[in-house]
């Protein structure tokens, strides 16, 4: 009897856990909608597409980022916003194109058709253009008060279709935008920053030029302890309750194209008792206190400060919580984070040559003090050879010797060519760029295997 008393305290625990690890996993990669710190520019992409939606103002406008900066996140979550709104749902229609799906305009506009639900307008009619058929399908959303619903285009890697024949889609979209024929707004999103000289001119001059740039948060490790607090602390029974009765107000979004809008996080769907909560929150509490894990947010902060980026990390930890292992601990803090960025780079370091490490402290040198400026095989030669003068280890070298570990470097693309104007330069001249920061030498000259104390103490300075 005592046997089976004991056995269901360890099967309800067991459960508790098994529960909480999948809650906190799917908040962590199915939340499609919250991002944190771009409150600013998801309010002028609001403002935007609710202007299109509501008065039937046409618009245009390029959100770039680089990849993981939460592009995709912020247009979900102004959309997310909008659509809870019926009117705004009823009154607008949601076409998203990726240039990585739709390689040609015929397949975005077999898109838009679909996307639109206007299979059978189109159907058996011929048209003599592209921008003849755009048209119709615009045209085919009047209703009999003359009135057009808005169609919000969303184009992701936008980039991409800069590269289509004539660039003939986005010309036709930001004519209709800026000409008004139809209540349209054109949101490209892409990482390229020079997105706008990839236009033709004729396409150019119909973009209304409108950016937003989102650039990757410089987040403080202040910050970064107080969104590891938020995104591991476990909401009680009440409060997943009432995130599952908010979320009922939108049920009429929930059968759309959009894939965040088909795939909602439901938190009501996890059963973890309330006491297992609060004996969790009081440990990740705890947890966001502690000097340890302050050091490795840190180190993370270091790599990387993108929002994704952090959350990947949160569920790489999430995933080692089981049975055996129940709690979040410093040590798995850290032991996830040396292995989730194990810097190939600067193993490659570690694996170099004394001489080759030697060159790299003088690239490295040189770019400290010009700012990362390119530089040659005979300015590193020269800086090198102030310190070989005075080195035991590095006297005597031949020059041969050192341009043969400098062409190593280039063809470990350690250090890349910056290309020439003038043509062919002799490889002494050709002028290169580290491909490295600063700090991933550092870390390679201090994992460096049996170091001499000189080379050591020149990486440290930068006076010879």
């Amino acid at each position: 009897m005592t046997g089976k008393k004991d056995e269901e305290p360890q099967n309800k625990n067991s459960e508790n856990i098994s529960e909480a690890r999948a809650f906190l996993k799917a908040r962590l990669r199915r939340d499609h909608t919250n991002l944190y710190g771009f409150e600013t520019e998801q309010k002028d992409i609001y403002d935007l597409l609710k202007r299109t939606g509501e008065i039937g103002e046409s618009n245009s406008l390029l959100l770039i980022g680089p990849q993981g900066s939460g592009k995709r996140t912020l247009i979900n979550g102004t959309l997310h916003k909008l659509m809870s709104d019926k009117s705004f749902f009823n009154n607008t229609i949601t076409v998203v194109l990726d240039g990585m799906m739709h390689t040609d305009d015929r397949l975005a506009l077999k898109s838009i058709t679909v996307q639109m639900k206007l299979e059978n307008a189109v159907d058996g009619k011929v048209f003599g253009s592209f921008a003849e058929n755009l048209s119709f399908l615009l045209a085919s959303l009047k209703s009999g008060t003359k009135k057009s619903k808005s169609v919000l285009f969303i184009i992701y890697e936008f980039d991409l279709f800069c590269a289509h024949h004539n660039q003939t889609l986005l010309y036709n979209l930001f004519d209709i935008s800026q000409s008004a024929q139809a209540p349209i707004c054109v949101l490209g999103v892409t990482r390229r920053l020079d997105v706008i000289e990839l236009l033709e001119k004729r396409v150019k001059s119909r973009f209304s030029h409108r950016q937003i740039f989102l650039h990757p948060k410089e987040d403080d490790v202040d910050e970064k302890m107080s969104r590891f607090k938020e995104l591991l602390t476990l909401p009680n029974e009440k409060e997943r309750e009432k995130s599952y009765s908010e979320k009922l107000d939108t049920k009429h979004i929930q059968f759309t194209e959009l894939y965040f809008l088909r795939n909602m996080f439901d938190p009501s769907l996890y059963k973890y008792s309330d006491e297992f909560c609060k004996a969790w929150n009081k440990k990740i509490s705890a947890l966001s206190k502690n000097e340890n894990i302050y050091a490795s947010l840190e180190k993370l902060n270091y790599y990387n400060t993108s929002e994704s980026s952090f959350k990947t990390f949160l569920f790489y930890v999430v995933s080692r919580i089981s049975e055996k292992n129940p709690e979040i601990t410093p040590e798995l803090v850290n032991q996830i984070i040396s292995t989730f960025y194990n810097d190939d780079k600067i193993n490659i370091l570690c694996g170099l040559s004394v001489l080759e490490i030697s060159l790299m402290i003088s690239i490295k040198h040189h770019s400290e003090i010009y700012d990362r400026d390119p530089f040659n095989f005979e300015i590193i030669f020269t800086r090198f050879s102030k310190f070989a003068k005075i080195s035991s280890t590095m006297q005597g070298i031949e020059r041969p010797v050192v341009l043969k570990a400098f062409e190593h470097l280039k063809k470990l693309e350690i250090i890349l060519p910056v290309s020439s104007i003038t043509g062919k330069v002799q490889k002494e001249f050709q002028m290169h760029k580290l491909a490295l920061t600063f700090d991933q030498i550092k870390t390679a000259i201090k994992k460096y295997p049996n170091l001499p104390t000189e080379i050591g103490q020149w990486a440290q300075s930068s006076l010879v």
